[in-house]
């Protein structure tokens, strides 16, 4: 078996980091990847993050979310589902920088009109000059090295208004094990197994999300683990 080290985040590229990737294998692995966040879990833990900011908000007042790396918009569209439940008024955003999986996102989104999507790198000056009340970053920020992730928090806590929502994976030989256990037998797209599991190495331990969140601007900071090995963490403004 494999030898598994998770001392150190790993440098390794996953396939779906190429922008270029496209047609039919982008649309099944971006559908199979949705699928394993639905089932382990991983939605409700943003939508819990959504509510909690949201709750010294009034429900009259119409509310910008982006969702930064929003894949095929999966995410976006569990959380309007949920805002008209609520009763919560709702612009989102769905931001990436893939534009073709972008135009999958946009085909899925068509009975959600408070939904669009924005093909951007958000390094890009045009991201930089987006304003929101909340930034969603779901399963995105462990594609980008440490000093990257320094600048976009930066920048996450410039753009947002009310505050952010991150949830992303724990690193952990144990999450790396029940993973390709999962795969073996729910999962049997080749790049959402490989990509799945280099995603765990490339995770947070909780320590080192604590030290990111020391050199950001905002006090009220919440670090929570949740399950299946995820990190729930919530900057309010």
């Amino acid at each position: 078996m494999k030898k598994i080290n998770t001392i150190e985040r790993s440098k390794a590229s996953e396939i779906m980091d190429d922008f270029d990737l496209q047609g039919n294998e982008l649309k099944k692995t971006l559908n199979d990847l949705e699928n394993i966040n639905a089932w382990l879990g991983g939605n409700q833990i943003t939508l819990n993050g959504i509510e909690q900011l949201l709750k010294k908000q009034p429900k009259e007042k119409v509310i910008n979310i982006a969702d930064v790396g929003c894949g095929n918009g999966g995410m976006l569209r569990k959380v309007a589902v949920w805002a008209r439940k609520k009763n919560y008024k709702l612009n989102l955003t769905g931001i990436d920088a893939n534009a073709h999986g972008i135009e999958i996102a946009r085909k899925l989104a068509h009975d959600f009109p408070e939904i669009v999507f924005l093909p951007l790198d958000i390094f890009s000056e045009e991201f930089k000059n987006q304003q929101f009340d909340i930034i969603l970053c779901t399963l995105t920020l462990h594609h980008f090295k440490n000093p990257e992730i320094e600048k976009i928090l930066y920048l996450f806590i410039q753009q947002a208004k009310i505050g952010v929502v991150i949830n992303d994976l724990q690193r952990s030989k144990t999450a790396y094990r029940l993973f390709q256990a999962f795969c073996t037998v729910f999962i049997k797209n080749e790049i959402a197994r490989k990509d799945g599991l280099t995603s765990i190495l490339r995770g947070f331990k909780k320590e080192e999300l604590q030290e990111f969140s020391k050199k950001i601007n905002a006090e009220n900071q919440t670090i929570t683990w949740k399950w299946a090995f995820r990190y729930q963490w919530i900057i309010k403004k």
